[in-house]
């Protein structure tokens, strides 16, 4: 399908990729992995043309499609979120041009037997197929559903999309990539700016997608979830495991456990070799093994190995100063943005050593409650009460607002630290990942990931016994976050954390507060037992729906006999009619069957036959409709004969 022929990009005398080959294949659902700053970003650029590589290139077949999610860009902000959103069916609109096109031209002809005619009939049906493929039959319903699976409200649907955040207008830009059904997707950390529900959705929506998937995520749950197959990028080259994201760990833990053997021995291989060299380098009877072994070492494929981080094992959280019980209390509370509420009359409370998850759609108030904890906003009613002894730690989503883009890594801790801890800084630094020339690098070239482990650096410059942490694995590699798991689950203070990562919180919490249409509720365990919970909820919540939906029944009262006769009539009426329109049913589709063989051969001879074939399909869909009414009042009224 799609393939990357010897793709090498190298600039300033290093090499990002070293001839990378590989194919993306049909219904391939591949999780893109390696270290930050490996390239895979880059490579996703190469893909969609926006980047060239120094050699090689990417062979994409004629016509064929893709879609692309970059981490950031520029979204449009004139249109309403509906409006926005159905830009993506461009291309069905232009379809649909061109089936009426043709349409008009078959219509006009009377050369039925002709190649020209036969070319027609042959370009209208590719042109139906497709419209079919990308659901151009139901395009509204197609676009509310996506948004609304991606979190959205139906009454943000005629909102401006410059009222959302960009995050939300990220969501927007991933709407219409999932409703154009590119041939090839490319998605690069698309759940960053999603809350777990709209994870949940959009892995369900990727698992019945039809094409293929190029997805970067940091994610381990989600990749596990959407990914058969997973390619490393490591050193410039890629490793092709053709499994899950969970198997792959424990296949590359097997290949550098090899890599490593074959480092040492070929280390081993060219110390005995040098040493020869230098022994015998003068002897004019070594002369000529002197010189092939010169050349050997020439030629020589240097083994090397990706360097792996072994500091997390080093972090430690300070030792939390003892708070009283009650760590934060909320009675009563209520936020309002004026007229818009928030949330209102919440009660909670968060004990000593608890660790708490803030959980629920994005624009529910996690961050909102997370900033009144801190003191940051003010709110309207009740009282948020923190508690005796008490010191808060926070790490905020703007957490890069609060750092001076020219100071160094080192200059920004050593600005805020007190006391004996200076003495200390490289060392915390390291244990985030900041070693050798990184602790000289201007905050204004870091990455998002590395500006979140700086600002994770901070909070260990003094001890808390509250930590509060608003989204801070965005941006993070699996290392770190791993790394700053590890920290947390060691931390002897109280945690209240804000998250939609399912992997990070699993056997961190032991509660969750769910925030959800301007309430908060409380459920006691992990991340996974909650969402297990709120399935059921879910499912429970889909049953009364559909039993309110239900005809209502007429209560059985013990009929009497002239009202049971009436009953059995009416019966016998329905079933006699039920039986009209399955005979109706059965000989529209026979019709539709004898016409979709009639588009497939060519062999047309009626000018008006496409309306025909559409004026029955209308037919048998409102005979499918009456048939379900009917049934539904036979089973109402048998119900209540028993």
């Amino acid at each position: 399908m799609v393939s990357a022929n010897n793709i090498t990009v190298s600039f300033g005398g290093f090499t990002l990729f070293d001839e990378i080959n590989f194919m993306v294949n049909e219904n391939d659902r591949i999780g893109l992995v390696g270290k930050n700053g490996a390239g895979k970003s880059t490579l996703l650029k190469i893909f969609m043309g926006l980047q060239q590589p120094t050699s090689g290139h990417v062979s994409v077949p004629k016509d064929f499609t893709m879609g692309y999610l970059p981490q950031q860009m520029a979204v449009a902000d004139h249109k309403t979120v509906l409006d926005e959103t159905m830009i993506a069916f461009e291309a069905i609109n232009a379809l649909e041009a061109k089936i009426e096109y043709l349409s008009n031209q078959l219509t006009s002809r009377t050369d039925y037997e002709s190649n020209e005619y036969i070319t027609l009939i042959e370009k209208l049906h590719e042109a139906t197929e497709r419209h079919h493929i990308l659901g151009g039959n139901d395009k509204l319903g197609d676009t509310e559903r996506t948004l609304l699976g991606l979190g959205f409200k139906r009454t943000d649907f005629n909102r401006p999309t410059s009222e959302f955040s960009g995050g939300w207008r990220m969501r927007i830009e991933l709407a219409k990539i999932l409703l154009t059904k590119p041939q090839l997707m490319l998605l690069d950390e698309p759940t960053n700016h999603l809350d777990i529900e709209s994870i949940q959705w959009l892995e369900d929506y990727l698992g019945s997608y039809y094409g293929a998937l190029i997805l970067i995520s940091h994610d381990r749950a989600f990749l596990d979830a959407v990914t058969n197959r997973t390619i490393e990028i490591s050193l410039g080259k890629a490793y092709d495991y053709k499994t899950s994201y969970s198997k792959y760990v424990e296949l590359r833990k097997e290949r550098r456990e090899q890599q490593s053997a074959a480092y040492e021995n070929q280390r081993k291989m060219i110390e005995k070799t040098e040493e020869f060299i230098e022994r015998f380098r003068y002897k004019a009877s070594k002369a000529n093994q002197v010189q092939s072994r010169i050349k050997q070492l020439d030629k020589l494929e240097i083994i090397e190995i990706d360097d792996e981080d072994t500091t997390k094992l080093n972090i430690k959280f300070p030792p939390a100063p003892r708070s009283g019980r009650d760590v934060f209390k909320a009675i009563n509370l209520t936020k309002k943005y004026g007229d818009h509420t928030v949330f209102s009359h919440v009660d909670l409370l968060v004990e000593r050593t608890e660790k708490v998850a803030l959980v629920g759609r994005n624009g529910e108030g996690k961050s909102t409650l997370s900033k009144i904890i801190v003191g940051d906003i003010p709110y309207e009613e009740g009282e948020a009460i923190v508690g005796h002894n008490v010191k808060i730690g926070y790490f905020a989503q703007n957490q890069d607002d609060l750092m001076n883009d020219n100071d160094t890594v080192f200059e920004t801790l050593d600005k805020i630290a007190v006391g004996d801890i200076r003495s200390k800084l490289r060392d915390i630094l390291g244990a985030f990942l900041f070693r050798g020339d990184d602790v000289d690098k201007k905050i204004k070239v870091l990455s998002g990931g590395e500006r979140s482990r700086l600002a994770m650096a901070k909070l260990m410059l003094e001890p808390y016994n509250l930590l509060v942490l608003d989204e801070p694995t965005n941006h993070m590699d699996m290392r770190s976050k791993d790394i700053l798991k590890n920290a947390l689950a060691a931390y002897d203070g109280t945690l209240i954390v804000v998250s939609h990562d399912r992997e990070f919180l699993d056997g961190l919490v032991n509660k969750v507060y769910e925030f959800r249409d301007g309430t908060v509720k409380e459920h006691l365990g992990g991340i996974y037992e909650f969402l297990e919970h709120r399935k059921l909820e879910n499912l429970n919540e889909l049953e009364r729906k559909s039993e309110l939906n239900k005809p209502k029944e007429i209560k059985n009262l013990r009929l009497k006999d002239p009202e049971k006769k009436e009953f059995e009539r009416q019966i016998k009426k329905i079933e006699e009619n039920i039986k009209i329109v399955e005979e109706n049913i059965g000989k529209l589709e026979n019709k539709i069957s004898e016409m979709d063989i009639s588009l497939s051969t060519g062999t047309l001879h009626e000018m008006d036959f496409f309306e025909k074939y559409e004026q029955t399909k209308k037919l048998l869909a409102d005979e499918t409709e009456k048939w379900e009414s009917l049934f539904e009042q036979h089973e109402t009224l048998v119900n209540n004969l028993k």
